[in-house]
């Protein structure tokens, strides 16, 4: 297992296992859980890897993969409103490195992974009952996609362990997610530290420490307010309301899909 990411082989993949691939540029990496038969279930926003609703989209499209006009007969399109989809290896990779997201690593090399969304301190349930949530969740979803608080990494992480974060009728964030909003928070966290010191490289120290911290903290592993949630009961609070994701509907630039 690297420091960066966990790269594997395809004969090395179990039904069960969290896989990603890592998009262009390294700007994002899209998750989702290998259940055999070369065939991933994964979350999107209506078919769209990553969104957000803004202008970012933008950036976060031009990364992601080129997709053929053709349409797979494999992969299952998805439904108006409805963002989990089945799609085979080769469609989910779009030519990317296929790399296993780890859990119960060390605190130690938790840490040293300096990007998140990579690995967990969390312990993942038992492989049958991992693929048995996410064909669960392709029936009924996961709600609506928000790329900070419900995106495919918090998908994934949900079929592995069976938590969630909730927290005023909200999902948690994932690794990912964290490790975008860390980084700006750690150095402004640690701006203050300029009325002691003026060395640069203790700056940089302290902001890379406050980071990993913060990183650290918010793992779901790590997390006091998460708790263990069937996927039914899931379902069933998303169906009735009891639990929600609000999708972000600022509207700066049209829909931009991936074709």
């Amino acid at each position: 297992m690297g420091l960066l990411s966990n790269r594997i082989d395809r004969k090395s993949l179990k039904a069960g296992d969290h896989i990603y691939s890592w998009r262009t540029a390294y700007i994002y990496a899209h998750h989702g859980i290998y259940v055999g038969n070369d065939t991933v279930i994964h979350f999107t926003r209506r078919g769209q890897e990553v969104g957000t609703g803004t202008v970012l989209d933008l950036i976060l499209v031009s990364s992601g993969p080129a997709r053929s006009q053709v349409h797979c007969p494999t992969c299952t399109p998805p439904e108006e409103g409805h963002g989990v989809v089945s799609s085979c290896l080769n469609c989910f990779l779009a030519g990317g490195i296929l790399y296993r997201f780890e859990y119960a690593v060390s605190p130690a090399l938790f840490i040293a992974k300096a990007r998140g969304g990579t690995c967990t301190l969390a312990v993942s349930d038992p492989n049958d009952l991992v693929v048995h949530r996410a064909k669960y969740l392709l029936e009924n979803g996961f709600g609506c996609y928000n790329v900070f608080k419900n995106n495919c990494e918090d998908f994934a992480i949900y079929c592995k362990t069976g938590l969630l974060v909730l927290d005023q009728t909200t999902i948690g964030q994932s690794g990912q997610a964290i490790s975008i909003i860390g980084g700006p928070l750690a150095a402004v966290l640690s701006t203050p530290l300029r009325l002691v010191t003026t060395n640069i490289y203790g700056m940089a120290a302290t902001a890379v420490g406050v980071y990993c911290a913060s990183r650290y903290a918010a793992d779901i592993g790590m997390r006091r307010d998460a708790v263990k949630v069937s996927v039914e009961d899931l379902t069933r609070r998303l169906a009735t309301g009891l639990l929600q994701v609000i999708e972000p509907q600022i509207s700066a630039a049209p829909p931009v899909s991936i074709s």
